[in-house]
């Protein structure tokens, strides 16, 4: 699966198993109704949506504006953090008021979130790819870099062949 069919079945099905974590996290931690919850996450998953696509945008155009030619390990971690700190203060005013309690209880259940989706996305990302394979641009660096004694099939599995001299 590849192109937009790939990202659209990638980015729902990340957003639907993320609400339910989510609204699973602030149910056990919130002490709360998963009715309460439920709609809190799918107007978390919303807003990091679309600040994700925002700041993604911002952060593309600062790397821009300074002549930026390869992204660093560090640029990358500015950008994810740089990213939360954003999310978080977005976040916290929301949980606070729909959950009715204290911004500071509700930056303890952020900051749990903040723990969690990265882990999921992780392990997320990971089964995807395993289910799925990776992005066929990807599939195609792994063919231009096979050594000659190595094949390459479409599913990116190596097999290594043997020259009888």
């Amino acid at each position: 699966m590849n192109g937009v069919k790939r990202k659209l079945f990638y980015v729902l099905g990340f957003e639907a198993l993320g609400v339910v974590i989510g609204a699973t996290c602030l149910t056990v931690l919130g002490d709360a109704n998963p009715t309460t919850t439920g709609p809190l996450a799918v107007m978390a998953s919303s807003i990091a949506l679309g600040w994700n696509l925002i700041y993604t945008n911002l952060f593309e155009l600062w790397e821009k504006s300074r002549g930026v030619e390869a992204r660093t390990v560090w640029s990358r971690i500015l950008c994810a953090i740089g990213y939360q700190l954003t999310l978080v203060t977005m976040l916290i005013p929301l949980i606070a008021w729909w959950m009715q309690v204290s911004l500071l209880n509700a930056f303890f259940l952020d900051a749990t979130l903040i723990v969690v989706m990265p882990c999921y996305a992780f392990l997320y990302n990971w089964g995807f790819d395993l289910l799925f394979g990776v992005p066929e641009h990807l599939t195609m660096k792994m063919l231009e870099k096979k050594r000659p004694n190595q094949v390459t099939t479409p599913n990116t599995k190596i097999i290594q062949t043997f020259t009888i001299i």
